[in-house]
């Protein structure tokens, strides 16, 4: 019989780290290590390579990162320390060590300006410093470990941490009125989705390496997204439209992040669920 392929999940305590770890068992091919970022911070070159050189993973899911938006406008050096300057360097850890590389980006290296979804290819100027620092960390990536798989991914949330759907679930119920933007329009990910698609890309055994990005299908606003939170759970908060100016936060947001998802769906024969029948799954589940 053979070995178990081995999977090391990185940053394993954020909101796709949880997930991963929900849906482990259900693949009992592959023998899963899932450490956090006390358990391995991968701004400690050596530790990570210490890790590798006892462990021997075939595949890392890299899910560590420095996501705070706002905060990150004030830690620059710390951001670029931890998204792009040791994405790279775990990129050419695995490169040494012939394992494969996927690793989790954003809809923030894009500004926002489109009126039709990103692709892969289109051109990137992120606007805020986590942007700028994602998308220094994917030239890293593909630098280091040409051979890595890169997700672009946007607006996630989960039953795990903090996120914009328990922010609204916490916020109707505590409150008569709440106000949210409405000019701006993604598409929500439901990050046990994008956990189920990642392992299906690994199990898939068809590797091919670049740029890919997935969301949940279907354009909404914060604004339609705290509503479809509302009428799911029949709560009675009057939810109030404004627009961005009106809701200063210390990083801009892109107007617009929609991502195409055609380059995944054609090379690992992915389906994308509906936003709405994957958040209804979640409030599901948090019920």
């Amino acid at each position: 019989m053979s070995a178990l392929q081995k999977i090391l999940v990185t940053g394993s305590n954020g909101q796709l780290g949880k997930e991963l770890k929900k849906i482990a068992s259900s693949f009992p091919q592959f023998d899963f290590v899932f450490l956090s970022k006390e358990d391995l911070p991968i701004h400690h070159f050596e530790m990570v390579r210490s890790y590798f050189t006892g462990y021997h993973p075939q595949y890392v899911i890299n899910c560590a990162a420095y996501t705070a938006v706002d905060r990150a406008e004030e830690e620059k050096d710390r951001v670029f320390h931890i998204n792009s300057e040791a994405a790279g360097v775990l990129a050419a850890i695995c490169k040494e060590n012939h394992t494969k590389l996927i690793h989790i980006s954003t809809d923030y290296v894009f500004d926002g300006t489109a009126n039709v979804p990103y692709k892969e290819d289109s051109s990137t100027n992120p606007q805020s410093v986590y942007g700028a620092s994602k998308l220094e960390g994917e030239k890293q990536v593909l630098q280091l470990n040409p051979d890595a798989i890169i997700i672009r991914t946007s607006w996630v949330y989960s039953e795990f941490g903090k996120n914009f759907v328990k922010t609204m679930l916490k916020l109707q119920q505590e409150k008569e009125e709440i106000s949210v933007v409405n000019d701006q329009v993604g598409s929500p990910t439901y990050a046990a989705d994008l956990a189920e698609v990642i392992i299906q890309i690994i199990a898939s055994q068809k590797w091919e390496a670049g740029i890919y990005h997935y969301c949940n299908e279907g354009i909404t606003s914060w604004y339609d997204f705290a509503v479809a939170i509302k009428e799911m759970t029949g709560s009675q908060c009057r939810i109030k439209p404004i627009p961005t100016e009106q809701y200063p936060t210390p990083a801009k947001r892109p107007a617009y992040s929609v991502l195409d998802k055609t380059k995944i769906e054609k090379a690992f024969n992915i389906r994308a669920k509906d936003w709405k029948e994957s958040l209804a799954t979640c409030l599901n589940n948090l019920a």
